[in-house]
């Protein structure tokens, strides 16, 4: 069985990986972006229990997958269930490069005009994953990757 975690900071590659890895390998794919944030406007993060109750459902109703995402606190709650990790812990730079390059996501924006027009800020975001305390850092993201004591990989470039 494959149960695969994907994190890293936005613009690592995560969704590419995941989307190429659950098409090879028949695996269901969860991007956590789908349930961390409700459909409100603006979006607003949805409760940690709401979240768990859905990475839940979804662990119980796939024998094979892979979750994505760069939300430590919800990979946290797949961790047990998971058989390998893949960190994506490319340098910031790497990360805006692939961002710019980002096709369009249409589970996550109603056009590539809005994507587009988000990128500002996206990259804003990209730039603070060394500063950052928070669920979202490279901080987290190593805490994460030393805890598992299965099989792991860190991939230091998307080549």
């Amino acid at each position: 069985m494959t149960k695969l975690l994907i994190f890293g900071n936005s613009g690592s590659g995560k969704s590419t990986m995941a989307m190429r890895l659950a098409r090879e390998k028949g695996l269901a794919h969860l991007d956590l972006d789908t349930i961390a944030w409700t459909s409100s406007s603006p979006p607003q993060r949805r409760s940690l229990d709401e979240s768990r109750e859905c990475i839940q459902a979804f662990i119980c109703a796939n024998t094979n997958w892979v979750i994505e995402g760069c939300y430590s606190d919800l990979l946290e709650m797949a961790l047990s269930d998971a058989s390998e990790i893949i960190f994506l812990n490319l340098p910031v730079e790497a990360c805006i490069k692939n961002a710019e390059a980002r096709p369009w996501e249409p589970h996550k924006y109603a056009s590539k005009n809005a994507q587009d027009a988000n990128l500002p800020m996206l990259i804003d975001w990209i730039k603070q994953y060394d500063n950052r305390k928070d669920t979202f850092s490279r901080e987290a993201h190593e805490k994460l990757f030393q805890r598992f004591s299965g099989r792991k990989i860190m991939l230091t470039s998307n080549h």
